[in-house]
């Protein structure tokens, strides 16, 4: 079992900021790059996604690595980041070099890798600090394969964590909650003020841990259900007798046959409604 890493000899790395300036790193907002230098907090990020003793654990847009020099220090045995920008990749090579055959690093877009295969057999734990431009698509993706993970402990823009974690009825429920609300668990942990990041991103952040259900509130095909909500959200202020007009003719069919009430709207349906939805149009 792997230890954590004696705090002195984690306190002997250089700070982050001489690494982000001997490397060039300023970061790029065509990348969505809010790195995160404060080691308290980094430390409290990991240990949300603890225990971690026995984890394999992804970290994805690793930037000069602060969140990753808390995941090695609380003890994760095997980390793997995935980092698109290629400037960081040296940086993450000296970290590696301190933490020998504990680190790899993927050069690559996340969006592109298949990460379960990267755990070798083994569940997963992703925990990362998101790039804003790309998390959102990055989480659908992992909900789509969300029995390959034990955990999901990301940074979002709080707006966004807050959608994530929205239940039915709620102004921010909609197509992300329902799908979250369906296959996991979801729990806003903190709020990360802007000032935490170099530089300030315009908003305030929160932290967001997905848990998978045992099982899926109910049966239904990933990319129907997607098609549904897409329907269903994309004319939120409608009954869904409107709403779903753009799936085919004769919505109020579909309706019944789901058992939901045409004059509904998108917001007061639970999970288990539209995979009920999903199910009828798969029988179409």
């Amino acid at each position: 079992m792997a230890r954590p890493r004696p705090q002195g000899e984690a306190d002997a790395l250089p700070p982050l900021r001489e690494v982000i300036a001997r490397h060039g790193l300023a970061a790029r907002r065509s990348l969505g790059q809010h790195f995160l230098l404060d080691l308290n907090l980094t430390r409290r990020i990991a240990r949300a996604a603890a225990p971690l003793a026995e984890a394999t654990v992804v970290e994805v847009g690793p930037g000069p690595g602060g969140l990753t020099r808390a995941l090695l220090a609380e003890g994760a045995p095997r980390v793997i980041a995935i980092e698109l920008d290629r400037r960081c990749i040296a940086a993450l090579g000296e970290l590696a070099a301190a933490y020998p055959g504990r680190l790899e690093i993927v050069e690559g877009d996340a969006r592109e890798i298949d990460i379960p295969a990267l755990a070798r057999g083994r569940r997963l734990k992703i925990v990362s600090n998101l790039p804003y431009n790309v998390a959102t698509p990055l989480l659908i993706r992992w909900l789509a394969e969300i029995a390959s993970y034990e955990s999901l402990t990301l940074m979002f823009q709080r707006e966004v964590a807050e959608r994530i974690c929205a239940k039915p009825g709620g102004a921010a429920y909609g197509r992300l909650g329902a799908l979250v609300g369906w296959l996991a668990e979801a729990k806003r942990l903190f709020d990360v003020d802007r000032r935490a990041f170099t530089p300030p991103p315009r908003v305030v952040s929160s932290v967001v841990q997905v848990v998978p259900r045992a099982q899926p509130l109910a049966e239904a095909e990933f990319a129907l259900f997607e098609k549904v909500t897409a329907a269903a959200f994309g004319q939120r202020r409608k009954m869904l007798r409107s709403a779903l007009a753009t799936l085919g003719s004769e919505p109020e069919s579909l309706l019944a046959a789901a058992g939901v009430s045409p004059t509904a709207r998108a917001e007061e349906l639970p999970p288990e409604a539209f995979c009920a939805l999903a199910r009828a149009l798969a029988a179409r």
